[in-house]
């Protein structure tokens, strides 16, 4: 029998098939050819995200970073030969880290012949820095739309802020497509929740209904009423009962346009590896190639010749141009032309809002920030904090953040005049109530961020436990995400070792691109912001006691403005020669200080580094580390309530650690400071020690 050829369309129903089903092939070629991935969801979705780029979303892929352009968002991210072939197909144009259109099309047919292989624009997962038109990276289940809440809550605020009458020039929306896993997943409930809570009707999730994951029918382990549980959130709870009925996946986007005070949810039924002969609606067609004789018998089913791979039809590119590329440009003109005559009436926001979209900080950002007096009864790293918080957030006025129900614990509230909560009648509001859902927290600070606004979230250090995935995603993608943790090691005293973080501080200094700071004093917490505001493409996280911590005499000790280097000397033996360094973050700074001036008394020449941030030390230069801590040193002792896992790169084989081999114990801080060691006769003994001194 021979192939079919591909009939050019003669109808506008003909042509949106025929764009279908390019995505469809595409698909199914990528997978075949990389010999992994998952074709059957983008063989089912095809219409629909053809729907939704090509008839509803305002995006101009001439200019994928817009202000005002919709998001979509892919948070099933295997199936991402969905996004390649649509980021194709509308020939989305390329930007880079510093913002510039480059000219280029953010993904070739040849990336997509190339799927999954190395350097190749079309990678395994969606991932944001990697690739020009994708929103977030996605991958791991329940991220991408636990994230679009973020993105939801970011246009609401941008829109507070910046919009005045006869100038909408925010209102866009977030369109994300998710599916069986995504629902299962905890983050996905908290995230839906708290956007409900907060009346997000710039939001809107579809729900790939296709009863199918890798283990078989999702009835082994699914057997939820999803309508009802949207429906108890308060969400708009909508059905389209067939995938490819691209007229009711339309109408369907439409009442959500039209939807007000709450989020839209739509359940669409689809049918897994649609047009598969033998493998549609089974797991198989999930997550592995169809095979070259499946492909071939699909094809035929799709009226395709089964022999062209890759195969772009004449008009396919052109409808998307017609589409897409004709409504995008438009908006993007209109809204440039809006935005000019806004600069003119409006010029201090336009400025900002220029400003914001670069990753830049106005002028003056951190004026007035606080400088401690030496004082030995301290102030709590928290404290500090919340002082720094409340400062920046009226120097930068798209600085926001709020904590996961601990505000009062984590000194994250907003106390300035004028400060108000964000809430669904006052979207603009600075102060973010998370409630007690720490994992879509740190995704909506994703969000937010992805948003360009500067963000943070908070809870007690112990939870970063269930903080970290979206963490990690921070860390990937390269955004700067502010994850503020109190309470950073024992001194929850009472509550005992569920609430005392012993491996915290190790796990996220292993997080690739991840800068975690855990300061001395409350003047070394005014610097690590002072850094960290700075950051444009790189999370952090920061690390602060309970309990109040002796504010150090900068007049008798260096500068806290080492902290910019993650690692400085804080105080050295007379003469600068030492024979012993203590290196100390965090509580134990002036420990290690204490345990130097006994060291210094018995004429032992002792140097207290204080390290707050490994990660910004280990990229300083070699010179500067060598100078910091000499390799002809050998005697080092490192004090730190935590881990001691990973301290031997800085101690080296003759070097102690004092920090937590096991989990902490209930009871006074004191006490537990007696119990581990953390006191400074145990830390000069242990100098002693590594000196071969009595």
């Amino acid at each position: 029998m021979s192939s079919p050829q591909i009939v050019q369309p003669k109808t506008g129903e003909e042509a949106d098939q025929l764009a279908i089903n390019t995505i469809r092939t595409l698909s199914m070629d990528a997978v075949q050819a990389a010999k992994s991935g998952h074709p059957g969801t983008p063989m089912a979705l095809a219409p629909l995200v053809y729907t939704i780029w090509n008839r509803v979303m305002n995006f101009d892929p001439a200019d994928p970073i817009w202000p005002n352009r919709d998001r979509f968002v892919l948070s099933n991210g295997h199936a991402s030969m969905l996004l390649w072939s649509v980021l194709h197909l509308t020939k989305t144009q390329a930007v880079n880290a510093e913002y510039e259109r480059l000219g280029a099309p953010s993904v070739t047919l040849d990336d997509i012949r190339r799927f999954r292989q190395l350097d190749c624009k079309a990678p395994g997962h969606p991932e944001y820095h990697w690739v020009s038109g994708v929103e977030t990276t996605t991958g791991p289940l329940g991220q991408g739309v636990a994230t679009s809440v973020g993105m939801a809550i970011g246009g609401k605020w941008l829109a507070a802020r910046y919009n005045q009458p006869g100038f909408p020039i925010f209102d866009y929306n977030i369109y994300a497509v998710c599916g069986d896993g995504c629902m299962m997943e905890g983050v996905s409930s908290e995230a839906a929740s708290l956007a409900a809570h907060l009346g997000l009707d710039n939001l809107c999730w579809i729900y790939d209904n296709n009863h199918i994951t890798i283990e078989g029918n999702t009835s082994l382990a699914f057997s939820e009423d999803i309508a009802g549980r949207f429906l108890s959130y308060g969400w708009n709870v909508l059905r389209v009962g067939d995938a490819n009925d691209t007229d009711r996946i339309q109408r369907a986007l439409e009442t959500f346009k039209k939807t007000t005070g709450r989020p839209t949810f739509i359940i669409l039924d689809s049918h897994i590896g649609y047009g598969s002969p033998h493998k549609q609606d089974t797991a198989e067609a999930h997550g592995e190639p169809l095979g070259d004789e499946e492909i071939k018998l699909t094809k035929r089913n799709y009226g395709w010749p089964e022999d062209a791979k890759f195969l772009v039809p004449d008009g396919v590119y052109e409808r998307f141009a017609e589409g897409i590329g004709q409504r995008g440009a438009t908006a993007r003109q209109e809204w440039k032309q809006l935005f000019e005559s806004y600069r003119a009436a409006h010029p201090a926001l336009a400025t900002e809002i220029e400003q914001m979209q670069r990753r830049e900080l106005p002028e003056g950002w951190d004026r007035n920030l606080p400088v401690f007096p030496a004082d030995d009864k301290g102030m709590a790293g928290r404290d500090a904090s919340g002082k720094v918080l409340n400062v920046l957030a009226q120097n930068i006025p798209w600085f926001l953040g709020g904590s996961a129900d601990l505000g009062p614990s984590n000194k994250t509230l907003f106390t300035y005049p004028g400060a108000s909560h964000l809430q669904a009648d006052n979207p603009g509001g600075k102060i973010l109530h998370y409630g007690i859902r720490e994992h879509a927290m740190s995704a909506v600070v994703n969000g937010l961020s992805l948003s360009k606004v500067r963000a943070f979230g908070a809870t007690f250090f112990i939870f970063s436990d269930q903080a970290r995935p979206a963490i990690r995603l921070a860390a990937i993608m390269e955004l700067p995400a502010i994850f503020v943790f109190t309470h950073d090691a024992m001194g929850d005293g009472e509550d005992g070792p569920t609430h005392q973080p012993v491996e915290h501080l190790a796990s996220l200094r292993a997080i690739p691109w991840l800068c975690t700071l855990r300061p001395g004093d409350a003047n070394e917490v005014v610097e690590a912001y002072r850094y960290i505001l700075q950051l444009r493409h790189k999370p952090a996280v920061l690390a602060l006691s309970r309990q109040p911590l002796p504010v150090l005499d900068r007049a008798k000790y260096a500068s806290a403005a080492g902290v910019a280097r993650g690692a400085y000397v804080l105080a050295d033996a007379p003469g600068g020669n030492p024979e012993v360094i203590l290196i100390a973050s965090g509580s134990e700074l002036s420990l290690a200080v204490n345990a130097h001036e006994a060291l210094v008394k018995e004429g032992i020449r002792s140097r207290v580094v204080s390290m707050p941030s490994w990660d910004i030390f280990d990229h300083q230069t070699k010179e500067y580390r060598e100078s910091v801590l000499p390799p002809s040193v050998k005697a080092r002792v490192a004090v730190e309530q935590a881990s001691t896992f990973g301290w031997e790169r800085y101690v080296g084989e003759s070097g102690r650690v004092i920090g937590m081999t096991t989990f902490g114990a209930s009871a006074p801080l004191k006490e537990l400071q007696r119990k581990f060691g953390f006191e400074p006769d145990h830390v000069v003994a242990a100098a002693k020690e590594v000196l071969g001194r009595p």
